[in-house]
């Protein structure tokens, strides 16, 4: 015991903390189980809340909003693409030269996009500037700025991450994909030649 304090705070705060992570693991799960089985538009807090057996205050709580969720169910994948290419194998990871690794990763990222677009929607368009504050964007934002200062050394490269990263958004990707019905390999191609635009 010490400062009079109970010998069993400690423990029983290291419970606490082992609760809300137990809590936040079967909102997670609720949720993307709810996903799977009936698509993004199901996603409600109080229904996920129910599903999980906890309050729908500890879902608004611990994810705030539908985008809080929609990005916490994006959280394992993002994880596995910045490992990917922060330090997998070139052409995506280091060791290949920096305008193919900007290649890879847009094409990468184009894929990913693809991939989730649902998700991504609704977290990228909850507020004016979702997109932009999350952590996964100035991640994206910040790896390509490192590529263009070697591929433009005089160049803007915040302005030129941004443009890059610009038609990489879900509303963009999806409305391509599912208006325009372009392909994959199209959008991937048009992306290419901005990227041989700029390394010269």
């Amino acid at each position: 015991m010490r400062e009079g304090r109970p010998e069993c705070a400690v423990p029983r705060a290291q419970a606490e903390r082992s609760d809300a992570a137990r809590n936040r693991r079967r909102i997670v799960d609720a949720a993307r189980g709810m996903v799977r089985a009936r698509g993004v538009e199901s996603l409600s807090m109080e229904d996920v809340a129910q599903s999980a057996g906890v309050g729908v205050g500890t879902v608004y709580r611990r994810f705030g909003d539908r985008a809080g969720l929609a990005y916490a169910l994006l959280d394992e994948r993002e994880r596995e693409f910045q490992e990917a290419f922060l330090s997998g194998p070139p052409p995506l990871g280091p060791g290949a030269e920096p305008a193919a690794r900007i290649r890879a990763f847009l094409r990468a990222l184009l894929e990913r996009v693809d991939e989730q677009s649902g998700l991504l929607l609704v977290a990228e368009t909850s507020g004016p500037h979702a997109r932009y504050a999350s952590g996964a964007y100035l991640t994206h934002r910040a790896h390509l700025v490192e590529l263009l200062r070697q591929v433009r050394p005089h160049g803007d490269p915040q302005v030129l991450a941004d443009a890059l990263l610009a038609p990489l958004s879900a509303v963009a990707v999806s409305y391509q994909r599912e208006v325009a019905g372009l392909s994959l390999d199209r959008i991937s191609a048009g992306l290419d030649e901005l990227v041989t635009a700029l390394a010269g």
